[in-house]
């Protein structure tokens, strides 16, 4: 009996596979093509400029690092004006664990704006470490020339 049930599931599980010939245009199946695209995304689009933030809570306090390893641009969305004289800006951005990542800035000031090109990447001292991938709220403070007065702050 077990050898009958065991040669009837075999053949039922062969007829199924045996279908038509698929290049015969009477036994191919009859299924419409379904042709998608996916959506074009213009990558190419500025970010939009950072907003004075002088309410911004102050994330991890970064301290520049020019000697980080593999840096690479970090816009940020947001900023502080520090101090009295104004001449000293605190950008928010996020970053990696300060135990293994890092930030630098440049500055480019100009009588209309003041450019920061912000970087992060891995701390000179922790290329061979085992580091925690997580995302943490950070803060650097980068130093004018001048104060910033009316001038417009671009993330570059």
């Amino acid at each position: 009996m077990r050898t009958l049930v065991v040669a009837a599931l075999l053949s039922l599980a062969l007829a199924g596979c045996a279908g038509g010939d698929s290049s015969d245009p009477e036994t191919a199946p009859s299924s419409p093509a379904v042709t998608t695209q996916a959506p074009i995304v213009d990558v190419t689009s500025p970010a939009p400029p950072p907003v004075n933030d002088p309410n911004a809570k102050p994330g991890m306090v970064f301290t520049a690092d020019p000697t980080i390893v593999d840096a690479h641009p970090a816009p940020f969305e947001s900023y502080t004006v520090v101090g009295e004289a104004g001449d000293r800006v605190a950008v928010h951005f996020t970053a990696g664990a300060p135990e293994c990542y890092g930030a630098d800035a440049t500055v480019t000031e100009s009588a209309s704006s003041v450019t920061i090109a912000l970087r992060t990447g891995t701390r000179a001292d922790a290329v061979d470490r085992l580091c925690v991938m997580i995302a943490v709220q950070a803060t650097l403070e980068v130093q004018l020339a001048a104060p910033l007065g009316n001038r417009q702050v671009i993330s570059d």
